[in-house]
């Protein structure tokens, strides 16, 4: 097929033109139409890399034919999602040579040409040709050259230029741009769009990553305290935790890192079996709407969820972003409904499995009516997805937003989303784009720049309450230049950097305190478990997803709030132990508690011949296991004069804590020694209640 079939000869004047175009990315240079709509013989060809329009007539492409008319026009053109739209004439223009005919119109470009590369024959261009699929490639003034590369999914390699296959090629209608790599989307991904959005993105590689991050390589340089420490902010971010010979296996892999971020790309879980588990009223009470059980199923999730891969890590995605302003699900307010929590939080996780961008599932969640049902009306929705999402606070652009959403309102009949047919339909400029109704204001919204750097000084902000305005900046800046497309792209740059895991020192959520504690101590729970959890945490004010505006505080000091934080993680998971006579028994206040097998022998090695040695080996055991250092000195001497004494010439424990003391029944004496540990291990887990290191994450020192 010949490219003189689809391309008119004026395309030869491009050609002399195009020493005038720049731009070594992929990005298009110059659009071609024809632009009297009467008359399909007269073309125009606008270049805005210079700000340059000439039109001409069919066949006539000498210089002298060539008219120069960017002149009259008032502004340049705007180029939007495959349309060019010309602006009015200045007072001066005579509106020859077709600018009249163009002036307020807006036009369908169908041709577009790109700049490749530079050969030494020439400047390599791509000419596409949208109604057919089409791209050919040639050389700056060699109209021969010219030819075609790819036409749908059929490729004629042989005859590229620059030896490029083109399997890859994606050309982006909404800018103009061209993608010759699968850097960041698969070539399935890539081609799912709507005006410009496009829907699904691999997440970067490290390499791409602009936040200096953690490695194997700095984290086996910390000492073994460090990385204990490191590896536990890490996981309890996560709400997660290893039991200690667990965890000390990991670390001493010298891959621990690279683990990590390896088991988050895997699908482990049997979801299936998980699904079902915790719905089962067997072992966790189902409750009624007015307890908001979608939240305790979320929270049980996590204490069900056995490994740390991908859908463990899907669902921690889900619940920070709930926790904050911009995807917060409200049940305090009148007008949410219970669904709207799982509604909001299902959806970014499924969204998520399927490897969906951050501006797409965005973009979805805003058309929502569980979105609809926080900010209820026009010019309240409007303002503030302008102000959560791109932290525009313009009072200008609030009217604006309000008009492209004058036929959106939620209706009183069940609070729902009712979208009319009278929808708005004078053109509207924000976001640098013309738009007209609300599916373009929430769509060019997501596709803005400030969108990005909006939603990564949100999650900062949360990562990092006590960071300097300064050091906030110089991290969102990093993280927005390396362009992240997925929640995964900006979350991970965060948790994974050496500022989050070495720099870092902020009050724990209850969450990641709970969590952590229950996967390292084995906690077993009640059918009540998850529903005191989430009461604790409304005492606590960290309610989960309760709030209009999410978290702004994410774990609040005041006396009263960390006072039910402390007493809560005190009482119920560090001073509780499960009762093994009620571990069939579900609806027992006494199965839920820390499992015997956390205090298990097999974890430690004591001495019985050295009392002093062996109370300081198990201190320390409790210490590492739960706060990721061991007991200093002053610690060991406190619990050494409580329950050592001196007898017989020796230092040895007390009765009470004796757990290396015969017994005259020896059928009993095991049962005895336990008995006594577990009278060592609820001092010290008291102990260790109190301090500030079970409820922080502090910078590594």
């Amino acid at each position: 097929m010949q490219i003189t079939k689809h391309i008119p000869l004026q395309l030869l004047f491009w050609i002399l033109l195009s020493s005038l175009l720049a731009g070594k990315t992929y990005t298009s240079t110059s659009y071609y139409i024809a632009y009297n709509d009467k008359e399909k013989t007269e073309f125009a060809l606008i270049m805005p890399s210079v700000n340059k329009i000439y039109t001409h007539k069919a066949g006539y492409i000498a210089s002298k034919d060539l008219h120069q008319i960017d002149q009259q026009f008032s502004s340049f053109p705007l180029y939007d999602n495959g349309r060019l739209c010309f602006p009015a004439l200045t007072k001066k223009a005579d509106g020859k040579n077709g600018a009249s005919l163009m002036a307020n119109h807006c036009y369908q470009v169908d041709f577009f040409y790109t700049q490749k590369e530079i050969l030494p024959q020439g400047a390599v261009f791509m000419l596409t040709y949208t109604p057919t699929d089409t791209v050919y490639e040639g050389i700056a003034g060699n109209a021969k050259s010219f030819k075609m590369v790819k036409q749908g999914d059929t490729l004629y390699a042989k005859n590229s230029i620059t030896e490029e296959n083109y399997a890859s090629f994606t050309f982006y209608l909404y800018d103009g741009k061209i993608t010759l790599d699968e850097s960041n989307t698969s070539n399935e991904f890539d081609k799912a769009s709507y005006k410009g959005l496009y829907f699904y993105y691999k997440k970067l590689s490290v390499s791409q990553y602009q936040l200096s991050q953690m490695t194997d390589t700095v984290f086996n340089a910390l000492d073994k305290t460090q990385k204990r420490q490191v590896a536990h902010t890490l996981l309890s971010t996560f709400f997660f935790g290893y039991p200690l010979k667990t965890l000390e296996k990991k670390i001493a892999s010298e891959t621990f890192i690279s683990d990590l971020k390896d088991a988050l790309e895997k699908d482990i879980t049997d979801k299936a079996w998980l699904e079902e588990y915790i719905l089962n009223d067997t072992f966790f009470k189902q409750y009624s709407k007015w307890y908001q059980p979608q939240s305790i199923t979320i929270l049980t999730r996590f204490y069900a969820m056995k490994h740390l891969d991908r859908y463990f890590i899907h669902n921690w995605i889900a619940y920070i972003l709930t926790q904050t302003i911009m995807f917060s699900p409200a049940y305090e307010l009148e007008s949410t409904h219970t669904s709207n929590i799982a509604n909001t939080y299902n959806r970014i996780v499924t969204m998520l499995n399927n490897d969906s961008g951050i501006r797409y599932m965005t973009y979805v969640h805003m058309m929502s009516e569980d979105n609809w049902r926080r900010f209820r009306s026009p010019e309240d929705n409007g303002r503030e997805m302008l102000e959560i999402f791109t932290l525009d606070t313009n009072d200008s652009h609030v009217p604006i937003a309000a008009k492209a959403l004058k036929n959106w309102k939620l209706n009183t009949d069940s609070d729902t989303l009712e979208v009319s047919l009278n929808e708005n339909r004078t053109p509207l400029k924000l976001f640098g784009k013309t738009i007209y109704n609300g599916d373009d204001f929430y769509r060019e919204l997501v596709k803005s720049d400030a969108f990005i750097y909006g939603v990564t000084h949100r999650l900062i902000d949360f990562f990092f309450p006590r960071k300097s305005d300064d050091d906030k900046k110089s991290m969102i800046e990093s993280i927005v230049k390396s362009q992240p497309e997925s929640w995964k792209d900006i979350l991970y740059q965060i948790v994974f950097s050496k500022n989050y895991l070495l720099k870092n020192s902020r009050a724990q959520s209850g969450e990641e305190t709970f969590f952590s504690l229950a996967k390292i101590m084995q906690m077993k729970h009640n059918r009540s478990t998850f529903r005191v959890l989430k009461t604790a945490l409304e005492n606590m004010h960290q309610a989960t997803m309760k709030y209009k505006l999410g978290k702004l505080q994410r774990v609040p000091l005041d006396t009263l709030s960390f006072a039910y934080y402390s007493q809560y993680i005190r009482d119920n998971i560090l001073l509780r132990r499960s009762d093994p006579k009620k571990d069939d028994d579900y609806d027992a206040w006494g199965r839920q508690g820390w499992s015997d097998s956390f205090i298990a022998s097999d974890n430690y090695t004591l001495n019985s011949k050295d009392d002093e040695e062996s109370l300081k080996t198990y201190v320390n055991y409790l210490f590492k296991s739960l706060i990721a250092r061991e007991a200093n000195d002053d610690e060991i001497a406190l619990f050494t004069q409580y329950m050592i004494e001196d007898r017989e010439g020796k230092r040895l424990f007390k009765d009470t804590f004796n757990i290396f003391k015969a017994d005259k029944d020896s059928d009993k004496q095991t049962e005895k020694q336990e008995e006594r540990k577990r009278n060592i291990t609820q001092i010290v887990l008291d102990y260790i209640s109190r301090l500030d290191m079970t409820y922080s994450q502090q910078e590594v020192k």
